[in-house]
């Protein structure tokens, strides 16, 4: 099936508008994302030892991207509002980054997908590890956000290459 190559946010006249998804059916709908920061290895060490000043650096990102997962649609304009049923934000260690490697997950049954959730969960939990260590790394770099896969809905699964 060939993709339509409009932009769904734009009504005819090129105003932006929020798209009608009420005739559209209920599907489970699932969304990952991912992101990184990369940092001094001795800014990993202190994060992983649990010693930063101002507390637990993954524990608090995890949460951070789960409530900003559910807000979404406060932070982009024209995002429904989702009544998400499930939202995951995993952080590893990456030496050889050296950093953190954030994956969100946001899940749903719904009309409308959950990608831009599952985004600014990585997104946000990216930037709440930036803003917990930055009084000893301000050079830190957050990067290589994306969206790893999506599943339901009319225009079915997605994976990145």
């Amino acid at each position: 099936m060939a993709k339509d190559p409009t932009l769904t946010h734009l009504d005819e006249t090129g105003a932006a508008n929020m798209v009608d998804v009420s005739e559209k059916d209920d599907t489970t709908r699932i969304a990952v994302a991912e992101g990184s920061v990369t940092m001094k290895p001795e800014t990993l060490d202190l994060i992983l030892s649990g010693n930063a000043k101002k507390g637990d650096v993954i524990a608090t990102a995890r949460l951070a991207g789960i409530m900003a997962a559910k807000r979404t649609h406060e932070l982009i304009p024209l995002c429904h509002p989702l009544a998400l049923t499930k939202v995951t934000v995993d952080i590893d260690a990456d030496t050889a980054l050296p950093g953190l490697r954030i994956r969100a997950m946001a899940k749903l049954t719904g009309k409308t997908g959950v990608e831009m959730e599952a985004l600014t969960a990585a997104t946000i939990a990216c930037l709440t590890v930036y803003d917990m260590a930055k009084a000893v790394d301000r050079g830190m770099i957050i990067g290589d956000v994306r969206l790893i896969e999506k599943s339901g809905g009319k225009s079915g699964t997605y994976t990145a290459p």
